[in-house]
């Protein structure tokens, strides 16, 4: 049994700024998120990890070397992988919610509410059929190299990107992918496989209730 915990990283200035934050633009880390990143290691403390994965985003890279710092594992294995960048957001990338609303509101609304709808010629980004179809083989690469019952495996990479990802998984549509609802800047959610990859279950979504305060709005997507 592989347990698979998928942490998006710390909220940043334009997650705070409600900017769309893809592959190629990446603000820093808020200061205060350093002390949230903190707290989930904390509730993280009792679980002994087998390696941390990270997508190659410096804010994903910072949240995943803090939390390797705090926790009492000094020689946890630490790899990037470039399959777990978030999606590249094309033209959206920097910009306002408001203001791609405004400019693409056919995008903005099939990114947001339905997947299987969303064409991101007009913005030259990546769809969610691409966005899988890179993401699913490093599922498959982490699984296969951590197969013992007792591996627990982080995951550190991005909302939008996990989101599709985690729900995929789990065996949804396209059409069903936001079904869930959002995850929220420093969240863990955990998958469990008994056999290897080919089938999973969830065993917690979008968990925050270890950080001292209640996301908000800005903190989700």
């Amino acid at each position: 049994m592989t347990k698979l915990l998928f942490i998006r990283h710390g909220k940043t200035e334009w997650n705070l700024e409600g900017r769309y934050q893809g592959s190629q633009g990446d603000s820093p880390l808020l200061p205060a998120s350093y002390q949230e990143i903190h707290q989930l290691a904390s509730a993280l403390q009792d679980l002994k990890f087998s390696h941390i994965y990270v997508s190659p985003l410096k804010r994903a890279r910072d949240t995943a070397m803090t939390l390797k710092h705090d926790l009492t594992q000094p020689d946890l294995p630490v790899t990037v992988l470039s399959r777990l960048r978030e999606f590249n957001l094309g033209k959206m990338e920097g910009m306002a919610f408001t203001d791609v609303q405004a400019q693409y509101p056919t995008e903005f609304e099939a990114f947001r509410n339905h997947p299987d709808q969303y064409d991101p010629t007009a913005i030259q980004g990546e769809s969610f059929q691409q966005l899988l179809k890179r993401m699913q083989p490093a599922i498959r690469q982490i699984v296969a190299a951590n197969p013992k019952r007792e591996d627990n495996v982080l995951i550190v990479s991005h909302g939008a990107a996990l989101n599709a990802l985690v729900n995929t998984l789990l065996g949804a549509s396209l059409a069903t992918l936001r079904d869930r609802g959002g995850l929220s800047n420093t969240s863990t959610t955990i998958l469990e496989t008994r056999d290897r990859g080919k089938s999973y279950k969830l065993l917690d979504w979008n968990d925050t209730s270890y950080l001292s305060r209640r996301p908000d709005p800005t903190d989700t997507i």
